[in-house]
C-alpha cells in the first residue's frame, strides 16, 4: 500500500484522531481493516454535506481497506442531538425504511459493496429487538452522567432542555461501535468532529467490557469561503438523488465553485492525484476557472456516471457559450399561472427563488433576466409574446437558468 494516512492527510480528510499519528499510520499502510461510518436516514436521500466521508471510505477501500456503512434505523428513532439546538422531527418506521432504500442505492455509486468488500448494515438490526433491561445492565455501568454532560454534544442543549430520549444517542451509538467491533472486528470509527464525544464513548465501551482498543478519527466539519455549511445554496440542499438534484444542476453547483474553494474541494471530492492537483495551486483566472470545469465533471460522474457528466458538460458549453437552451433544467407551467401574470410571482412559483421578496431584490439588483433581456421591473408582468415555441429561459445572477415549457 502507498501512504494512505499521508494522502489522506494532505487531502483534508483529517482532523483529530485518538492515538498517535505514527501508529495509526503504521496501521493504515500496513494491514487491511474494517472501518465504519453512521448514516441516519432523515431523507430519502444524502446531500452533497454527507460527501466528505463517503469520500473518505471511498478512498480507503481504494487502499485495500473494508468500509462498513451503518444507516442508524434505530437510531434515528431517537435523533442525535450533536450540533442542534432543538429536538429533531420524529420519524415513523414507514419513512425510515423508505429512506433506507434510497440511502444504500446512493452509497453503491461510491463504495464496492460486492462480494463483502464493503458491508452496509442497519443498527436496528441490533438494537431495535434489545431488551431494555439487559441493554442497561450491559452497557449503564459504564457511563457516568456527569461525564456525559460535559461531552461538547450535549451542552448546547442543556439551556433549552435534553430529553431523555436524546440522552441516550451517545450510548447507542458507542453500542454500534461495541457490536461491530465483536462481530466484523471494526477497529476504527470514523465521523464528523462534532462526533468526537460519541466516538470516544465508544472506544471506552469496548474497552471495558471486552478490554479490546477501538480507534476513532474525525474529519472536518467542511463549510465554504462564505462560511455555509458545505452543500447548502439559496436553492436549498444539492441532493444526491437525480430526481431532486439533476445532473446538470449537480454539475453547475460545482462549477460554480469560488476560487477560494476549488483547491480544496478538488482533493476532497475526486480522485485526482495530489501531485496533479498541486500544480492548479498557482493558477488564476481562466486557468482556474478550467479547474472547476474538471471540479465538476469529475464529481458528477463519480455520482452519475459517465454519460451524465458529459452531457450536463455539454448543456453548460451550450448555455454559457452558445446562449442555447439545451441541457438546462426545465419544468412545465400551466400556461394560466404564467400569461400575465406577475414575473415576480412566477419566480416564486418556478422555485427560482424562495420568496417574492428575494425575487424582488434581485430584480433591483438586475441580477434576473427573462430571454437574455433584464427584468428592470418589479411589477412587471410576462408578456405572452415572449414565448418561443411554448418556452422562455429565466436568468438568474450570471450562472442559474432555468427553461420553462408552458403547456
Amino acid at each position: 500500500m502507498s501512504n494512505l494516512f499521508t494522502e489522506l492527510k494532505q487531502r483534508g480528510f483529517i482532523k483529530q484522531i485518538t492515538v498517535p499519528e505514527e501508529r495509526i499510520e503504521n496501521i493504515l499502510n500496513n494491514k487491511k481493516i474494517s472501518m465504519y461510518v453512521g448514516f441516519d436516514p432523515t431523507k430519502e436521500s444524502l446531500h452533497v454535506g454527507h460527501l466528505m466521508p463517503i469520500m473518505l471510505l471511498s478512498h480507503m477501500q481504494r487502499a485495500g481497506h473494508r468500509p462498513i456503512c451503518v444507516v442508524g434505523g434505530a437510531t434515528a428513532l431517537v435523533g442525535d442531538p450533536s450540533g442542534k439546538d432543538s429536538m429533531r422531527e420524529m420519524l415513523t418506521d414507514e419513512k425510515i425504511q423508505e429512506n433506507l432504500r434510497g440511502i444504500k442505492k446512493q452509497l453503491s455509486h461510491f463504495i464496492d459493496f460486492k462480494e463483502e468488500k464493503a458491508l452496509l448494515v442497519n443498527n436496528y438490526d441490533w438494537l431495535g429487538n434489545e431488551n431494555y433491561i439487559h441493554f442497561i445492565r450491559t452497557v449503564g455501568p459504564h457511563f457516568t452522567v456527569n461525564r456525559m454532560l460535559a461531552a461538547e454534544c450535549f451542552k448546547m442543549r442543556m439551556e433549552k432542555g435534553l430529553s431523555f430520549l436524546e440522552f441516550n444517542y451517545m450510548i447507542m451509538q458507542a453500542y454500534d461501535f461495541y457490536v461491530l467491533s465483536r462481530k466484523y472486528e471494526c477497529e476504527l470509527q470514523i465521523g464528523g468532529d462534532d462526533q468526537w464525544s460519541n466516538i470516544i464513548a465508544g472506544i471506552e465501551l469496548i474497552r471495558r467490557i471486552d478490554a479490546r482498543e477501538g480507534m476513532g478519527m474525525t474529519f472536518p466539519l467542511l463549510t465554504k469561503s462564505d462560511g455555509k455549511k458545505m452543500g447548502k445554496t439559496e436553492g436549498g440542499a444539492i441532493w444526491l438523488d437525480p430526481e431532486w438534484t439533476t445532473p446538470y444542476e449537480y454539475y453547475q453547483f460545482w462549477r460554480n465553485s469560488t476560487d477560494e474553494d476549488v483547491i480544496k474541494f478538488i482533493k476532497i471530492f475526486t480522485y485526482i492525484p495530489l501531485d496533479e492537483i498541486n500544480k492548479f495551486e498557482t493558477y488564476k483566472g481562466e486557468d482556474l476557472n478550467q479547474v472547476k470545469e474538471l471540479l465538476a465533471y469529475e464529481a458528477t460522474k463519480i455520482l452519475h456516471g459517465v454519460e451524465n457528466a458529459d452531457s450536463a458538460r455539454e448543456a453548460a458549453k451550450n448555455i454559457f457559450l452558445n446562449g442555447g437552451s439545451d441541457g438546462a433544467p426545465s419544468i412545465e407551467m400551466d400556461k394560466n399561472k404564467v400569461i400575465d401574470k406577475l414575473i415576480v410571482d412566477i419566480t416564486v412559483e418556478a422555485n427560482l427563488f424562495e420568496s417574492k421578496g428575494e425575487a424582488r431584490r434581485m430584480i433591483k439588483q438586475g441580477g434576473l433576466s427573462i430571454n437574455d433581456k433584464k427584468v428592470n421591473d418589479i411589477n412587471s408582468v410576462f408578456d405572452k409574446n415572449d414565448l418561443t415555441n411554448g418556452e422562455f429561459m429565466m436568468k438568474k445572477g450570471k450562472k442559474t437558468f432555468l427553461l420553462v415549457k408552458v403547456i
